[in-house]
């Protein structure tokens, strides 16, 4: 009976793994043949974005730059910048992904800069914020609404009304608010150190401290 039991035990075992084996196999080429087209769209959504954010249908990326600069606690931030013309051969600045903590995970925004530093547009690429709260911020800091920060240049940073500031946070949303401000602001002190677009591409900048601040209720 003993052996019996034994030997149900273990070929229970082997089903088990063999079943978890090909569920596994089954998982890796469902994720293979999805991957390709993921990557797509998201290549996609990004162009669609730079072209939103600097305001012209018709960009050609002329160099791109990976920065990384440490906050004032000394945690390394990476950026990415598409510097951009247009047809003509014309600078139309920047658009700059950076990435912050926000109330619900990282909230990571794509800002477009003109060559003198005033913000063009802006559009969030990632965010984990509350639906009806923080998610707002997709929509709250846009030209016309509450918070509207296009056209301002942040040569000093973007705060809230809550800290001294001239931007309305988002109702019930002061963190996230803060978050978002704190990451355009690092987008535009990592535009200002970045020169503009020439015969090299790719490049990694060094690394630069940034202005103090946060995120804190």
């Amino acid at each position: 009976m003993v052996k019996k039991l034994e030997s149900t035990l273990l070929n229970m075992a082997l089903v088990l793994t063999g079943v978890a084996v090909v569920m596994g196999a089954i998982l890796a080429f469902v994720n293979h043949l999805t991957e390709g087209p993921i990557a797509q769209q998201k290549e996609k959504a990004l162009a669609a974005g730079i072209q939103s954010v600097l305001l012209c249908d018709n960009i050609v990326v002329a160099q791109t730059d990976t920065v990384r600069q440490t906050d004032a606690k000394g945690k390394e931030l990476t950026f990415i910048l598409y510097q951009a013309k247009d047809a003509q051969g014309r600078d139309l600045g920047a658009a700059v992904e950076s990435t912050t903590g926000g109330f619900g995970g990282n909230l990571k925004v794509l800002v477009g800069f003109d060559p003198d530093g005033k913000i063009l547009g802006y559009t969030l690429l990632e965010h984990a914020e509350t639906p009806g709260l923080g998610a707002k911020a997709d929509k709250w800091f846009q030209r016309g609404e509450k918070g509207d920060i296009i056209g301002k240049t942040p040569a000093e940073p973007l705060t809230v009304s809550k800290d001294g500031g001239q931007v309305d946070a988002i109702t019930a949303s002061t963190i996230t608010s803060r978050a978002f401000l704190l990451a355009v602001n690092n987008a535009y002190n990592a535009y200002k150190a970045t020169p503009a677009p020439d015969a090299a591409t790719g490049a990694t900048r060094s690394t630069q401290a940034l202005p103090k601040g946060g995120v804190s209720e």
